[in-house]
């Protein structure tokens, strides 16, 4: 099963302030995502029903998985010091 990466609009904008070697390295790790949303070391967030995060260096990629569709919508990417305000 191969599932869809869909960019939440403020997602998208997170991801183009950042630099390019960075954006390169979040855009593989999201491509990652579409043959499994659920890698190790994947974090389900506390108090918060269907949210996930994963590590890209020090940067955090915060989506949903919405299995019955197969996709996979992020809605933050930013610095671990932001991204959970």
């Amino acid at each position: 099963m191969v599932y869809s990466i869909l960019l939440a609009p403020s997602a998208e904008r997170q991801l183009k302030t950042l630099a390019d070697s960075t954006q390169k390295r979040i855009v593989k790790r999201l491509r990652a995502l579409e043959q499994n949303p659920r890698p190790h070391g994947v974090k389900k967030l506390f108090g918060e029903d269907n949210l996930y995060r994963i590590r890209e260096g020090t940067y955090r990629i915060i989506y949903t998985i919405q299995d019955k569709k197969l996709t996979v919508l992020v809605v933050k990417i930013g610095d671990r010091k932001e991204v959970y305000r």
